[in-house]
């Protein structure tokens, strides 16, 4: 069956109440007994076996990640060669198109200004956001190196932490926005890393073949699933690709408080710290370039100040050859990636759950 006929607002409104039920029940658990947040924290991959006398939601949500079988080990190889070729650029859309997309969907965004971390501290919220891309893309990934596992596992806990303390202490939470992080917004998180990256690039001129976009697709597919998405809603090729942002698009796509907070903050962010004055001068306009007409209204920043799409993608690629020269490589960006991290913030940055208080 095409995942056309799925691609319904009568589903998609399914899908507004279906969150991360293993998650879910886990971040219970942690809450009650907080010294397994801390255990988690101290790991440097998930333990290869997970002791019976854990709680079993414990045991439940670990043993998900140990037990996966059918590992994609072409798609893995060939996603994480084209890392090491683009990852800069990859990095460039999470922050000038990824990110500030999801803010101009103005149900998910009301989920991320209730985090006074993306607000208060955005520099390390983008520089953990990156640490995700950067451990999923690193060479072996998944395969004999398995952090990226305990990354994803982390990034999936903080999400069920987020719809814990939502549904807990949020008392101005409307049902109207859905369930928060429910499985649409997930699937649409996993298009802007994916498919909005791809889109990025191609404005800019730079070719992107058919087989690298279903190659990231698919990649997306199986980060996906570790991630908590019910693939069933994944799409299969470039046109279901196409259609499933339209319609979370057509859904979701509307001005918000939440999200002109949200992209203040980001703008205000990036002027202050990009070291390129060209680019740091030009950011409304460059977020215009790639969000369109349509979201940078949304988010209450068009101007109809055009930019050149190659002209940009020169600019960028030049950005990337200063920090790298000929020598750029997925060891390179990271080399330069924590480099930056230490600079702005005296420590490398690492993804971590929630501290939480023991009564």
């Amino acid at each position: 069956m095409s995942k056309l006929e799925l691609y319904t607002n009568s589903e998609f409104d399914l899908l507004r109440s279906r969150q991360d039920p293993i998650a879910d029940q886990l971040v219970s658990q942690l809450v009650k007994n907080p010294e397994l947040i801390t255990l988690i924290n101290s790991w440097e991959e998930i333990p290869s076996k997970i002791e019976d006398s854990f709680p079993l939601e414990f045991q439940d949500f670990f043993n998900f990640f140990l037990n996966q079988k059918e590992i994609p080990i072409e798609i893995l190889e060939k996603g994480q060669e084209l890392f090491n070729d683009k990852g800069d650029l990859y990095l460039a859309m999470l922050g000038f198109y990824s990110l500030p997309y999801a803010y101009a969907f103005g149900d998910g965004a009301e989920v991320l200004v209730r985090s006074k971390r993306i607000l208060d501290d955005i520099g390390q919220r983008l520089g953990e956001t990156g640490g995700f891309i950067l451990d999923i893309f690193e060479p072996e990934a998944f395969m004999s190196k398995k952090k990226a596992y305990l990354t994803c596992a982390k990034v999936r806990l903080i999400h069920a932490f987020s719809r814990y303390f939502i549904s807990h202490y949020s008392k101005d939470w409307n049902n109207a926005f859905g369930k928060p992080i429910n499985q649409e917004d997930l699937i649409g998180t996993n298009l802007t890393f994916s498919l909005i990256v791809i889109r990025g690039w191609k404005k800019m001129g730079f070719k992107v073949s058919n087989e690298d976009v279903d190659l990231l697709m698919t990649y997306w597919k199986w980060v996906g699933k570790l991630m908590g998405i019910d693939t069933n809603y994944w799409p299969d090729n470039s046109k279901e690709a196409f259609e499933l942002e339209k319609l979370i698009r057509k859904r979701h796509l509307r001005e918000s408080d939440a999200g002109n907070r949200l992209i203040t903050a980001l703008i205000n962010y990036y002027k202050s710290t990009i070291p390129d004055q060209l680019i740091a001068s030009q950011v409304i306009p460059i977020l215009n370039f790639f969000l369109g007409k349509e979201a940078s209204k949304a988010l209450g920043i068009y101007t109809p100040q055009p930019v050149n799409g190659e002209l940009l993608g020169l600019v960028f690629k030049f950005s990337g050859w200063k920090n790298y020269g000929s020598n750029k490589s997925y060891a390179q960006i990271v080399k330069q990636f924590e480099f930056n991290q230490k600079a702005n913030f005296g420590k490398k940055l690492s993804i971590q759950l929630p501290e939480l208080k023991r009564s």
